[in-house]
């Protein structure tokens, strides 16, 4: 292994970039959003919990289908630990992020097998597409899970890049599950922070959880890329 082997590769800087912008972005909004008087929490929670499981089943549906689009699912992550709490809101999160990274994954493929040229012209016009298609050539499904560790590159392009991939469904899906939980449970519960009436150690935690996701995301960009990349 050469001297310049554990350098952070060139495409993967931009990544590690957005992944620590984007998370001092949400703590820092949070934090404010904590500071700032905001009466109306404790009502809108309460109005949840009181519709039973009807308003959480068409929050689930909304999250599932709208974030199979290119549409950031950060304001759902925040909104459900805002209106459910950590426990519901993790679990609710988790699932429709996984249904949502399924269902794209496995349309892009079949629209990918039917009109191969269109679906990859498309994707190449996103400026993002090149070092995330580069990482998982370089890093097949263990890519999946390093670029879901932090909102490093977009949930929706990622999607579709794997789809693109030679990645195999069910590595792509078991790498999708453990690369969301950290991002999703530190949102969630920085949500739950804003009715103000959690624990401090969640926002700590929280913090924690975000930092362990660009660690791992840092650590996996100074990683030497296969021979294959």
């Amino acid at each position: 292994m050469g001297a310049n082997d554990s350098r952070i590769r060139p495409g993967d800087r931009g990544l590690v970039v957005r992944a620590v912008v984007g998370g001092a972005v949400i703590l820092g909004l949070v934090a404010l959003g904590m500071l700032l008087p905001h009466p109306g929490a404790a009502t809108i929670r309460a109005w949840a919990d009181s519709t039973g499981p009807w308003f959480l089943a068409l929050f689930f549906v909304a999250h599932a289908v709208i974030t199979v689009f290119p549409i950031p699912r950060t304001v759902f992550t925040v909104s459900a630990g805002f209106l459910f709490g950590p426990v519901v809101g993790i679990a609710v999160c988790m699932a429709a992020s996984i249904v949502a990274a399924s269902i794209a994954f496995l349309g892009v493929r079949e629209i990918d097998r039917r009109h191969p040229s269109r679906v990859i012209a498309r994707a190449r016009e996103h400026r993002a597409y090149a070092p995330i298609a580069a990482r998982l050539r370089a890093r097949g499904w263990l890519a999946v899970g390093s670029l879901r560790l932090i909102a490093a590159a977009p949930f929706s392009l990622v999607n579709y890049a794997s789809a693109l991939s030679p990645v195999p469904f069910w590595p792509y899906f078991g790498a999708t599950v453990a690369g969301l939980a950290p991002g999703t449970i530190a949102v969630v519960l920085l949500g739950d922070a804003l009715t103000g009436e959690s624990s401090p150690w969640l926002v700590v935690i929280s913090g924690a959880l975000m930092a362990t996701g660009i660690a791992g995301l840092l650590l996996d960009a100074r990683m030497p890329a296969s021979p294959e990349a």
